[in-house]
């Protein structure tokens, strides 16, 4: 079996977890029954060895179309052919409307006839585990040897058959008929058997309706609605109901260059995120989701209880387990190996995430609902140690594995970290030490010192350098400086110089003794909507619609977007990517602010 271009899938989920469908009706990923559980399909990252969930046209050439159901994450595949035409309908119920970890695909004749063959072949425990099978007639379960345990049930309206340990069905589809299947996380091996069609029926109007209604929560109504919309949903997918936390993407080890090593497991939550995906929720009106995130935030603070043990990610329910190893039994998608699961960063030192809570918690506290004194307390210890440490040398946002240096972000976002708690203070008239805006004033005049070259009239990566990051782009996005200060257009010139193709952004140009690592990149999408923020608040307001439009190209055919993209357009890194559709929605949302600005003005 080939591999499929990454952005030739779609998601699916239940705020639990996420599975990748393909244009080609397989699915080939999913970790069950939560984001960083093992996965039991894993075809994307071993065609042979991954497992998948495959559902395909028997004969005849066929052509492949894919889209959601109209605000909502019910995905449709349809197949097309001079036979027939047929859809397979794939979604998840929602927890907690629907607790159960069910995911149902339907497949349906549309016109004339077509014959279907089904082939379930679950892979536990990342394909390290080997699995017994029970047959009864229309309902095969799968049980894991594996320390994983997992036990599933595959349930069916059409006879099933076994080959080989996987589960098999044949059938034919006319006009207006349908075959369902299930399969569902099996905790009570006596759970009854429900008329099949109208369970799948009952859930799809459910989870159809759960999406509409909290679609229709979102405030924006702007220019690209749909566009936003979707980003949205994509993030709601990637947020725990269970938790509030949000995964940086739902799969781990896609590659971010074809056949490198730079291949990571995004499956955890971020602090570094919090201040994007709190602000980009709260600008959308989902100040429920925002409040669930800051109140996870919180529990962090209150669990770590020493300043300075800010942990740079976690695992969705709090915990720093995150030990990276290597599945040496995966070949990796399309050879690229290896395929890595946990992450080592968790381990470094990145001073930037104190700036990244702070700004968090100051626009919740603004824009949300105020903060309780308690937690007021805990972020103060935070600030005090920002205030003795921010000196310090670290890995970064990039979260380079070549060695600690005193880079130029991570000294910004200790300034956001003081600046913000200044801000909170002030707002609730909390006591705060002086020291505060002595040591804040020192990172200022630091960065302007430090980090500016006169030699090359930019900002530099990290002190002592001759090269620019995409990372410096948030400087007037955070407020540190203003979007037109000559030193700043200086900046954003040679960013443009140096980092931008076309108008698609690297995130630095790579440099091994830097990095630690080999090889190459794509560019970075999070990057380039950052980059068309940064045009439209420096005045160049149309070239910056002009860039985002272009961008939205390059998002797959269902709106969605992975970490990089090739020279090529080919998606590349984990998928879909939470910060990628962060800095969309924050484009998005900016732009058209600024357009609406330029009209009023004008018509005035």
């Amino acid at each position: 079996m080939q591999y499929q271009p990454i952005e030739n899938y779609g998601v699916i989920g239940d705020l639990n977890t996420v599975a990748l469908v393909g244009l080609n009706g397989s699915i080939d990923f999913l970790c069950f029954p939560n984001f960083d559980s093992p996965s039991v399909f894993a075809a994307l990252l071993d065609s042979e060895k991954g497992g998948a969930f495959r559902i395909c046209p028997t004969d005849g050439e066929v052509r492949n179309k894919q889209v959601y159901l109209p605000e909502t994450n019910v995905l449709l595949t349809r197949f097309l052919s001079d036979e027939g035409v047929a859809e397979v309908t794939d979604f998840m119920p929602v927890d907690p409307l629907y607790p159960g970890h069910v995911l149902i695909r339907r497949v349906s004749g549309v016109t004339g006839c077509m014959k279907f063959r089904m082939e379930c072949a679950p892979r536990f425990n990342y394909g390290r585990s080997a699995h017994r099978l029970e047959q009864n007639d229309r309902e095969l379960i799968f049980r894991s040897e594996g320390p994983d345990g997992v036990v599933l049930r595959l349930v069916s309206s059409v006879p099933l058959e076994v080959r080989a340990d996987d589960g098999c069905a044949e059938f034919t589809l006319n006009l207006n008929e349908h075959v369902d299947f299930t399969l569902e996380l099996l905790t009570d091996p006596n759970t009854p058997l429900d008329d099949l069609s109208e369970f799948v029926e009952e859930r799809l109007f459910e989870t159809v309706n759960f999406w509409k209604d909290w679609v229709a929560q979102c405030s924006y109504s702007g220019r690209w609605v749909e566009t936003v919309h979707r980003s949205a949903l994509v993030l709601k997918l990637m947020t725990s109901c269970k938790y509030g936390s949000m995964v940086a993407a739902p799969t781990f080890s896609l590659p971010e260059e074809l056949g490198g090593s730079r291949n990571w497991d995004y499956r955890f939550t971020w602090i570094r995120d919090a201040s994007f995906t709190v602000y980009s929720l709260l600008r959308m009106g989902y100040t429920k989701e925002a409040e669930s995130f800051v109140n996870w935030v919180e529990r962090q603070c209150h669990d770590i209880g020493n300043a300075g043990a800010l942990g740079l990610m976690y695992t969705l329910d709090g915990r720093q387990e995150l030990q990276e190893t290597i599945l040496p039994n995966l070949e990796g998608y399309k050879g690229s190996s290896p395929v890595r699961i946990g992450n080592a960063a968790y381990a470094q030192v990145q001073l930037d995430i104190y700036g990244e809570l702070l700004d968090s918690v100051y626009l919740f506290d603004k824009y949300g609902e105020r903060i309780s004194y308690h937690f007021w307390q805990d972020l103060s210890r935070q600030v005090e140690w920002v205030c003795d440490n921010w000196h310090r040398e670290d890995e970064g946002i990039w979260e380079v594995r070549g060695g600690k240096r005193e880079f130029l972000y991570s000294r910004l976002m200790c300034w956001v970290a003081i600046d913000r708690g200044m801000k909170i203070g002030r707002r609730h008239s909390y006591p705060f030490p002086k020291r505060w805006k002595k040591e804040r004033n020192r990172i200022f005049f630091s960065i302007h010192t430090d980090f500016w070259s006169e030699e090359l009239q930019t900002f530099v990566q990290f002190k002592g350098a001759k090269t620019v990051d995409a990372a410096t782009l948030l400087m007037p996005l955070v407020r540190f400086i203003s979007p037109k200060d000559p030193r700043w257009l200086s900046t954003l010139d040679r960013i443009e110089k140096e980092l931008v193709s076309d108008f698609l952004v690297y995130r630095y140009r790579p440099n091994e003794e830097v990095e630690g690592l080999s090889g190459g990149e794509g560019t970075f999408s999070m990057c380039t909507f950052w980059y068309v923020e940064c045009l439209a608040r420096a005045g160049q307001l149309h070239k910056a619609r002009h860039y985002f439009e272009k961008m939205l190209g390059y998002g797959n055919h269902l709106g969605l977007y992975a970490e990089q993209l090739s020279l090529k357009g080919e998606h590349l890194g984990n998928f879909p990517q939470a910060f990628t559709h962060l800095g969309l929605i924050s484009a998005a949302l900016s732009l058209n602010e600024q357009l609406n600005d330029e009209r009023n003005n004008t018509s005035a």
